[in-house]
């Protein structure tokens, strides 16, 4: 299914669907995973039932059913481009300078 095709509240509704049914595949109740999660039951059900919730909320049911690194698949770490390598290539410091208190008078040797 591209989730792109689908509005917002299309979206929400399929990722709550899919999150129930990987619960239901766990054979965990409702119960089970809001104390897993760490969030109260209502939380749960009212996520299941697509309402909106919060991300943090997302993050510890996908913990609790043990599928946190779907993240890495879903949104992989873009990493630097090449192009910004380059950037900073010549820019990157190789010693620390020296701070003096007023910065108009030469450092004495």
């Amino acid at each position: 299914m591209k989730l792109n095709n689908l509005s917002d509240e299309q979206v929400l509704i399929e990722l709550t669907r899919r999150v129930k049914q990987k619960r239901l595949n766990l054979n965990v109740t409702q119960d089970e995973l809001s104390k897993k999660a760490g969030v109260h039951v209502q939380t749960i059900k009212n996520f299941e039932s697509g309402k909106t919730t919060t991300l943090l909320t997302f993050i510890q049911v996908l913990r609790a059913l043990g599928d946190l690194d779907v993240f890495d698949s879903f949104f992989p770490d873009p990493g630097v481009s090449p192009i910004e390598l380059l950037k900073l290539k010549g820019k990157e410091r190789e010693r620390a300078s020296r701070s003096y208190k007023n910065k108009n008078e030469d450092p004495s040797w």
